[in-house]
């Protein structure tokens, strides 16, 4: 059965274009996470204290791709001690988290923070909470980086291949 976890990693649209490479990985989807409101527009996010996270929506399947796995390829990519902040891009629409829909997907992903935070020596600030809402994104912003190759991007998506081979996930 296809499991789903949100993930917020700076500018979604590279989170998303990785994401979408890792076997597993289903269906992904662009939006705004956890903020003041149901529904939000990406003006409203970028020019009003909405609270909302840029985040994808990713919908996986746990007997290919382990929700450990698809955090430590997150992880890879997403720097857990910049606060509302990934790359270039600065704000609290920005920061990095981790929402869950599914109670025992917490451990894991506690887990995973704890591991971090012996490999790092700054506080990792990584937001580890309940999905409290999810509004797609605009459709322009869905799978951007198919759309427009050579937009703009904080991720190096050549990662993606690279913890493919590391990590034995070969189709």
């Amino acid at each position: 059965m296809n499991q789903t976890i949100y993930l917020a990693g700076g500018c979604f649209w590279g989170v998303q274009a990785y994401m979408k490479k890792l076997p597993g990985v289903i269906e992904t989807e662009t939006g705004y996470a956890n903020g003041k409101t149901e529904y939000v527009t990406y003006e409203e996010v970028c020019k009003k204290d909405t609270g909302h996270a840029e985040t994808v929506r990713v919908v996986y399947d746990p007997e290919i791709l382990p929700l450990e796995i698809l955090l430590k390829a997150f992880f890879e990519v997403v720097d857990p001690t910049q606060l509302n902040q990934q790359g270039g891009d600065i704000g609290t629409q920005y920061r990095n988290g981790v929402f869950y829909v599914e109670e025992e997907d917490r451990a894991v992903i506690e887990q995973m923070i704890e591991y971090l935070q012996k490999i790092n020596q700054k506080p990792v600030v990584t937001e580890v909470k309940p999905l409290e809402n999810f509004c797609a994104a605009e459709e322009y912003h869905q799978h951007y980086l198919d759309k427009n190759p050579t937009g703009y991007c904080h991720i190096n998506l050549f990662d993606a291949e690279k913890f493919i081979r590391e990590n034995g996930l070969e189709k």
